[in-house]
């Protein structure tokens, strides 16, 4: 094996990813950038298009950690999903919010479930190095920025339109934004999922893709993000769960100790970041994330194109 993850570069790895795969500034552009602009041991063995290298496989590996975070916090929503999918199946019915829920979630996952299988590789094989990630960190950047200017009525508040309506003044927030997702036709759900379609590329953030794409859509940033982050957890706990096996065999070996360690971090840093961040769309913008996701990507084009 051409490299070895350490105990430190594995947590590292698992703090960063557990953040940066909810904040949107993109977790797999910042496991590819922050390594090879630390240099030395780091951007040897924390590189994800060398030969044998096991980086990749430990990456993917830490998102059941951050997908496992997702469904602890929601985990009454995700209740309320796994309810309605079977009440649904079973009356052959959607007519509650549970019910339609479900099918919104299950719909909006298959366009990047279809992509993620035929493309991903592609992707990351061909698009992983520190330049290409730097220009789509910008592009990211500014993708946010814009949806935040076309959007010039928006303050991160609630839409007039998500007010409460009579006779739901007794629900809480979470069950009055469930109810707001819910109004989504299925043709919205699949075209705000496959927003995360771009998040092949690396520099591009899913959850900063599917929250612009349900703002375009007339969301509030309280309810795009959290859609965003329901719909994030079956897609990246069924990607880590793909690889499980690979590293029980042997290409776990001599990590498997690293990737526990990391898996804890991620898990504590990716429940830390969604605690906070459902809280920081109630009343703010994408606007410092775009900021910093344009300044990020274009300081690092320029030290790797000129250093």
């Amino acid at each position: 094996m051409s490299s070895v993850l350490t105990y430190p570069e594995a947590i590292g790895v698992g703090l960063l990813q557990g953040v940066t795969e909810l904040f949107p500034v993109s977790s797999l552009g910042h496991s590819i950038l922050l390594p090879a602009l630390l240099g030395g041991q780091w951007k040897h063995d924390l590189n994800v298009a060398a030969d044998g290298s096991p980086y990749l496989n430990v990456l993917i590996g830490l998102h059941l950690a951050t997908a496992l975070a997702l469904v602890v916090y929601f985990r009454r929503d995700w209740a309320k999903v796994v309810r309605g999918l079977f009440s649904s199946i079973r009356r052959r019915q959607i007519q509650t919010v549970e019910q339609r829920l479900a099918w919104l979630l299950i719909i909006g996952t298959i366009p990047v479930g279809i992509a993620g299988l035929a493309l991903d590789k592609v992707f990351r094989s061909t698009l992983g190095k520190p330049v290409p990630t730097a220009v789509f960190l910008a592009l990211n950047g500014i993708v946010l920025y814009v949806t935040e200017q076309l959007r010039r009525g928006g303050t991160g508040r609630r839409r007039a339109g998500s007010s409460v309506a009579p006779g739901e003044e007794h629900l809480d927030p979470d069950d009055l934004s469930d109810r707001r997702i819910t109004k989504l036709t299925f043709g919205q759900a699949a075209w705000i999922g496959a927003a995360q379609i771009l998040a092949l590329c690396p520099g591009i953030s899913r959850s900063g893709s599917t929250i612009s794409a349900g703002i375009f859509r007339g969301m509030s940033h309280e309810d795009s993000a959290r859609f965003a982050f329901l719909l994030a957890t079956p897609v990246i706990g069924a990607a880590a769960l793909l690889k499980v096996p690979s590293l029980l065999g042997p290409a776990g070996d001599g990590i498997r100790g690293q990737l526990l360690a990391g898996s804890v971090a991620a898990f504590v840093a990716g429940y830390v970041a969604v605690r906070f961040l459902t809280k920081y769309f109630e009343t703010r913008t994408l606007t410092p994330f775009a900021v910093y996701c344009t300044l990020a990507g274009l300081g690092s084009l320029a030290y790797f194109t000129l250093a």
